[in-house]
């Protein structure tokens, strides 16, 4: 009992840190997004995402280069299925999140692409530094095509942020250096907290017998996503929805092209990736990936019942995750009730519901013709 106080009392601790440094990020994120007349939703893709994705970033090299492979490759498969299903899940429960065209349209087909290219890639058993390579040139490649694509926002978007730009051209040197503390600040307040936290998990997850990749696909996946799950339930609370959105998209197309590209580099021979990884959590990641496409689409929005969905089925992923760790009679029962009844089930609801708003879209803008 004594070997589980230490590392429960650093998960805490950095439970606590991370809380901070969102609170930090998303207030000083918002305050340079006016600043710099770049909206919100661009921060959330760009900045904010890379940021709260640091902690898979150190978790992963730091792990490839002591030979855990298994565990960097789960960290990121693991972490962008708890952050579409357990992070938009949440914060949708906590305020239902408007989504913006410009995600539906283009941020999530990317990010769908880059989840498929990561499984045709890894295909061979390796990621190799080729791959790592053209992973951080899609990466490059992305980022810079956003920033760019901010400029020509719309007019509407443009006078959205029209308004607090006198407070904007008042703004001292001192100020926007302010603000940028402030966003470092929390930047490292989230990486320190997730590593205490993570440090802590896994030490008590070693104690219990679990294999690496068990170990990075859970515990150290969600420790390293609680970045993000602060900062977007912070930015809900406060209303900054186009943060809580975008940070959970830019943060998985990060981890696929910077995280695993940047690790894949570094390691002579590539990253080995594990049959069950290529044949069923990779998988799941790319299923999770393209189920936010007709969700975002019904309305614009993600309902607080399709949070409950999202949550409802990341529950299930760990469940089934655990019991194949533990060799459970029962795992064979939960795929074959997942599998046969409620992926058929949900798939044949969100058809229904986009089929829907597609009409309704039909019927209104022959209306207004």
């Amino acid at each position: 009992m004594v070997d589980f106080v230490a590392p429960a009392s650093w998960m805490l601790i950095g439970l606590a840190v991370l809380v901070g440094g969102g609170e930090l990020l998303v207030r000083g994120a918002v305050a340079l997004s006016v600043a710099v007349r770049v909206s919100p939703l661009v921060i959330g893709l760009t900045v904010v995402a890379f940021g709260t994705s640091a902690p898979e970033l150190a978790v992963s090299v730091r792990s490839a280069l002591a030979g855990s492979f298994e565990l960097a490759i789960g960290n990121v498969v693991g972490s962008n299925i708890a952050n579409i299903l357990l992070i938009l899940g949440l914060s949708a429960l906590v305020s239902p999140l408007v989504v913006s065209s410009k995600v539906i349209r283009e941020d999530v087909p990317l990010m769908i692409v880059a989840s498929g290219l990561l499984l045709a890639m890894a295909w061979d058993g390796v990621l190799s530094r080729l791959d790592g390579a053209l992973l951080v040139v899609g990466l490059v490649t992305y980022t810079s095509w956003s920033l760019w694509e901010s400029r020509r926002e719309t007019k509407e978007v443009v006078a959205e942020f029209a308004e607090p730009l006198p407070t904007v051209r008042g703004m001292t040197a001192m100020r926007l250096l302010l603000n940028v503390a402030i966003v470092l600040g929390g930047l490292a307040l989230l990486t320190i907290g997730a590593r205490w936290l993570v440090d802590g998990a896994v030490d008590i997850a070693r104690l219990c017998g679990l294999s690496e990749l068990i170990i990075g696909l859970t515990i150290v996946a969600l420790g390293t996503s609680l970045p993000e799950l602060v900062t977007s339930l912070v930015a809900s609370i406060k209303g900054q929805r186009d943060i809580a959105v975008g940070n959970v998209v830019g943060s998985n197309l990060f981890n696929i092209l910077c995280v695993l590209g940047v690790t894949s580099l570094l390691i002579p021979n590539g990253i080995p990736v594990s049959t069950p990884a290529l044949h069923f959590d990779v998988p799941v990641m790319i299923a999770v990936a393209i189920a936010c496409l007709p969700i975002f689409f019904t309305g614009n929005r993600i309902a607080r019942w399709e949070g409950a969905l999202f949550l409802s089925y990341y529950v299930a992923y760990i469940t089934y995750v655990t019991l194949a760790a533990v060799n459970s009679v029962a795992t064979h029962a939960v795929g074959v009730v997942m599998i046969g009844f409620v992926i058929p089930l949900t798939a044949m609801s969100l058809l229904i519901c986009t089929w829907r708003a597609a009409r309704h879209r039909r019927r209104g803008e022959t209306t207004r013709e």
